[in-house]
Order: C-alpha cells, then structure tokens, then sequence
C-alpha cells in the first residue's frame, strides 16, 4: 500500500546574470547556496555554479546554436517532474529569466501542473553589457528609446523592425552573432544609415570581456575579423560611440570605400 504522494517542490526560475557571481540578487544567491537540485542552462557562468553545496545535484540543459541538449517541451517536463516528486527545483537562467529567456513557457508549464512557481528577476544580459562596457542605453542627448529583439530565429529577414534604430533610439540585439550579415542587411535596406555606430559586447561582466566597435556597414566584417563567439549582444545607436566618435567616423568612411 503506497502512501500519499509528497506535496509538489517549488521551482525558482532565477536569472544568473550576465556572468559575474557579484551581479546576481540576494535572492538568487541564497537560492543557489542552499540548493539540492539546479537545473541550468550552458550559458550560466561556472564560478556562480560552483556555489551551489558540494551535494547538490546539477543538470545542465545548455543550448547551442543547432544543438539543443534537450527541446524546451523536455526542459518543461523535467522541472514539473522533479517538483511533483517533492524536490525543489533551482532553475538558472543567464541573464533574466522573462528576457529571451523563454522563462513564460516554464512558467506556464508548472502552473498547467498544479506545481508553486516563483520567478526571481536578474541583470539582463543587455543592461549587464552595457554597464559593464559604460554604453548608456538611454542618454539624454542621444537616446530616449530603447528596444530589445532576437538576432537568431526563424523568419528573420520577415520580422518588422521598422522604426527600432534610427536618430534618437538605441536597438539591443540578443544571439545576433550568426546573422550579424543578415542583420546590417536588413537595417540599411529599412533606411538606417550604414555609418550608424555599432558596439559589439562579447562576455559581458565576466574577466575575458570584450567590447568591439564599428560602424553598421562594418559589423559583419567586424564579427569574422574578431572571431566574436557568443554570449554576445550587439549596441546600434548613438550611444554605440560613446567616447569614439573619431575611430567610428574613419570606420564609416574605410566602409564605404
């Protein structure tokens, strides 16, 4: 005769940040040291895994470009499961779980299942880039608006960014590595100009950062000359050249030769 089942675990989806252990909240800390099971993703960064207890159980669901480890159904499944069997579940996310994160579907999933769900806000991956590289998103002289997109899905060439980038306005692309030929394509064919200032931002907030510059016309050049691996978010606005007006005016220029 089998007892009644255990009431459901809670699953914290917690967003990791950009990459530094000092960027996450308090509450994200507390969770990942007094977790007994993480369900992570591949772009969390190490030193913020090696803070879970010795014993705690890891499980990595890293997801690449053409290589998922494991669909996002399967992701959703495993979280429901583990609660359902009476574990809490520490779920990390990079940067915030609600930004490119697909941390509704999760959410969705564990409230379709009866299962507690708590979400725990983190440094996104564009506002931890761009603090870590001191570019203002937004800037009184330069920028009031700012917008966030995925460079990496299906359909891109379809999606209507009109009026995301231009005088006034800074655009935020996320997984736009790949694509970075298709996405300075699609800008200038939509009327921005090619000498619009462009900040790549490889490894934000971690000690191998590195913050790239060009012009529009240049970014796919720039993203093959520097052989710019993910993470990576890509700055176009004004605020790109925050500091380097000059070197980004003879890039536009060598562009258009």
């Amino acid at each position: 005769m089998t007892g009644p089942a255990p009431a459901p675990g809670t699953v914290f989806l917690v967003g990791a940040g950009p990459g530094d252990p000092d960027l996450l909240t308090l509450r994200a800390a507390r969770l990942i040291l007094n977790a007994k099971l993480i369900v992570h993703d591949g772009l969390v960064d190490p030193a913020i895994l090696a803070m879970a207890p010795p014993r705690a159980r890891l499980i990595s669901v890293a997801k690449r470009r053409s290589r998922h480890t494991m669909p996002q159904a399967e992701i959703n499944a495993l979280l429901v499961a583990e609660a359902l069997a009476g574990r809490d579940v520490v779920r990390l996310k990079g940067g915030d779980p609600f930004v490119f994160g697909r941390g509704g579907e999760e959410v969705e999933a564990c409230r379709a299942a009866g299962v507690p769900v708590e979400v725990v806000p983190g440094v996104s991956a564009a506002l931890g880039a761009a603090a870590a590289a001191q570019i203002p998103l937004t800037h009184r002289d330069r920028a009031s608006i700012v917008s966030f997109v995925a460079g990496q899905c299906k359909g891109l060439t379809e999606q209507d960014w009109a009026g995301l980038a231009g005088k006034g306005r800074t655009l935020v692309i996320y997984m736009g590595v790949a694509t970075a030929p298709q996405i300075a394509e699609k800008l200038i064919a939509d009327g921005l100009a090619p000498e619009v200032p462009v900040a790549v931002i490889e490894n934000a907030a971690r000690p191998e950062m590195r913050v790239l510059r060009s012009v529009l016309a240049g970014l796919p050049e720039l993203v093959v000359r520097a052989k710019v691996k993910s993470p990576a978010v890509i700055v176009i606005g004004e605020v790109a050249a925050q500091g380097r007006i000059g070197q980004l005016r003879a890039l536009a220029a060598e562009a258009a030769i």
